[in-house]
């Protein structure tokens, strides 16, 4: 009976808690959890930057979509400008058209001087 009142007394002295009530913590205790805590604020900061720098990214990956989707129309119909190569490689083309047509009259030549010998 004792023994009971001893433990139920004690126990309610624990239980009431009150502006003057002390915890008692051992140093190892409170440096991991103040270790603990400032692990979680890293890890939070830490996550907190990657989600900036990955909406940054995707922001600048629908930027360079749409300036494809742009260039890809607009490119083909000219409507961008030309390179200069593309200038100086039309110009080579329209002189190796003028050769091929003086190439194809003097094989035609020599086709009908070539009819003309065999009869």
């Amino acid at each position: 009976m004792v023994r009971e009142f001893l433990f139920n007394n004690k126990m309610e002295e624990e239980n009431n808690l009150s502006e003057k009530s002390k915890v008692q913590l051992d140093i190892k205790a409170l440096i991991g959890m103040v270790i603990g805590i400032v692990s979680i604020a890293g890890v939070w900061f830490t996550l907190q930057a990657e989600i900036a720098q990955l909406q940054l990214d995707v922001i600048r990956m629908q930027d360079a979509v749409a300036l494809n989707e742009e260039f890809r129309i607009k490119w083909p119909r000219g409507e961008m400008g030309a390179l200069p190569d593309d200038a100086k490689q039309d110009l080579r083309i329209m002189y190796l058209q003028d050769d091929v047509e003086e190439l194809k009259e003097v094989v035609k030549k020599l086709e009908i001087e070539n009819a003309k010998l065999r009869k």
